[in-house]
C-alpha cells in the first residue's frame, strides 16, 4: 500500500492536531473500525477510521486514490474522541 497527501494539508494537521501524515505510515495495518463517510455529496469515496497507532487511538479520514485500494489518500488525521475511543476499545479489548 503506498499513502499520499496534501503537503499543505499535513502541515494544517500538524498544526491543528498535532498529529503528522509520515508518523501515520502503520495506521492502516493495525485493527480499525471503517466506514463510509456519507454525510455529504462528496466527489469522492471517503471513509473514516479509529484504530491504534503506538498507544494512540487515531481518527483517520481518508479515500482510496485508486481502484485497486493500494494508494490511499489521507485527508485529515486527529486524536480519537473519547466516545470514538471507548468504541474502538469495546470491539478490539479482547485482542489487547
Amino acid at each position: 500500500m503506498y499513502i499520499q497527501w496534501n503537503e499543505k494539508k499535513r502541515c494544517i494537521n500538524l498544526r491543528e492536531h498535532g498529529i503528522d501524515f509520515v508518523d501515520l505510515l502503520d495506521f492502516f495495518d493495525g485493527e480499525l473500525m471503517t466506514q463510509e463517510d456519507e454525510r455529504y455529496e462528496y466527489s469522492e469515496l471517503r471513509f473514516q477510521s479509529i484504530g491504534m497507532l503506538r498507544a494512540l487511538v487515531l481518527f483517520v479520514a481518508w479515500t482510496p486514490a485508486d481502484a485497486d485500494d493500494v494508494v490511499v489518500h489521507r485527508i485529515s488525521a486527529r486524536r480519537a474522541t473519547q466516545y470514538e475511543t471507548e468504541t474502538w476499545f469495546q470491539q478490539y479489548s479482547t485482542h489487547h
